[in-house]
């Protein structure tokens, strides 16, 4: 199989550009481009295929074997990675608000949710690697998109588990209302806040730690 298969050619950039840029000229069109006008742009694009379903990528191209994970908000939008409903959570979350080995349990076991559902995309549609293709709008109308290799056959892993430390934020406090505790993870090597578990709520696991993915130009 070609490496490069996997990422856009330039010549695929452009037409991509011009997709986008047809796009947004619509009198329709809102401030932020949704992921469905990114998904089916990459799949005319690349001949593949919108699965329209709630698995791991959204875009495949079978002949090729390779999958996209498609992102698109606003700069200042979190990225929300997934609904992570972890298995006995209840009693996990009990767990980790008692100590920090539960904590770290629980931390543990949304990255193995997370690692299993993209081993289940590789597996049930017979890819050999999954990309990640994200678009961001910023608040200045600029527009940055950028495509990385999230996970193959050979390195199936997303997030090492061992990688990550555990907590649960304060509650904020609104006019309205008090608003739920969060599950923050913080990535080691970096000191910095990758992911915020909604586990109290909605199970939205938020993922600010994609900006540091973001390209430097």
């Amino acid at each position: 199989m070609n490496k490069l298969s996997l990422f856009s050619s330039p010549k695929q950039l452009n037409q991509l550009v011009d997709i986008l840029s047809k796009y947004i000229r619509l009198p329709f069109s809102s401030v932020n481009i949704p992921g469905a006008v990114l998904e089916a742009a990459m799949a005319h694009i690349r001949r593949g295929t919108v699965l329209r379903t709630y698995d791991f990528v959204d875009v495949i191209k079978r002949d090729e074997h390779i999958g996209w994970q498609m992102k698109s908000t606003l700069a200042k939008t979190p990225v929300t990675w997934k609904r992570a409903k972890i298995p006995d959570s209840p009693k996990l979350i009990k767990e980790s608000k008692k100590s920090a080995k539960g904590a770290q349990e629980l931390g543990d076991a949304i990255l193995t949710f997370c690692n299993a559902h993209a081993a289940a995309s590789l597996g049930d549609y017979d890819l050999n690697e999954i990309g990640f293709s994200r678009l961001i709008v910023h608040a200045s109308g600029q527009v940055t998109y950028y495509e990385r290799l999230l996970c193959s056959k050979k390195n199936p892993v997303l997030f090492n588990p061992e990688e990550f430390k555990w907590k649960w934020s304060e509650p904020k406090k609104t006019i309205k209302k008090e608003q739920l505790s969060a599950f923050h993870g913080t990535h080691i090597p970096s000191g910095k806040k990758w992911f915020a578990w909604h586990g109290l709520g909605e199970n939205q696991l938020h993922f600010p730690g994609e900006k540091t993915w973001w390209p430097k130009v």
